[in-house]
């Protein structure tokens, strides 16, 4: 019962993680234009893009928190987490910013989670037959 439980936790939380940050950029405050700017690059920075964006993450992350089309949803989910947390990498590595970093305060501590969420998106692709509290395994589809 543990691991159906803490499959769910996993598949609720990257779930809502996905919907919160499409929510964010679905504000229009140009907040995902500005992170992708600092962080990304400036890949995908464009305000329509961003819109367009969110509305797609917001969608998968309420098909992930439902268990819905498992197979295909939690794949795209990890495309996007673990996409997301590799431009990052340097944060995984130096949190505080002691070694990879040439001003310590670019240093975010609050991005080392990121590396907890791509390996439980990961980890739900791998265990995806043992989540039997998913909508699509509960309706008796094959997710």
């Amino acid at each position: 019962m543990l691991t159906k439980i803490s499959l769910l936790i996993m598949r609720v939380g990257t779930g809502m993680l996905l919907v919160v940050w499409g929510l964010v950029r679905l504000q229009g405050d140009d907040m995902g234009s500005r992170l992708a700017e600092k962080y990304y690059a400036g890949v995908a920075a464009d305000s329509t893009i961003q819109m367009a964006f969110g509305g797609l993450e917001v969608l998968l992350g309420v098909l992930v928190v439902l268990g819905v089309a498992r197979r295909y949803t939690l794949i795209a989910s990890a495309l996007i987490l673990v996409g997301g947390a590799l431009p990052i990498w340097r944060h995984f590595l130096d949190p505080f910013g002691m070694y990879l970093f040439a001003d310590p305060a670019k240093a975010n501590l609050l991005f080392f989670p990121s590396l907890t969420v791509a390996g439980a998106a990961l980890a739900l692709i791998a265990l995806r037959a043992h989540d039997t509290l998913a909508l699509d395994r509960v309706l008796g589809k094959k997710g």
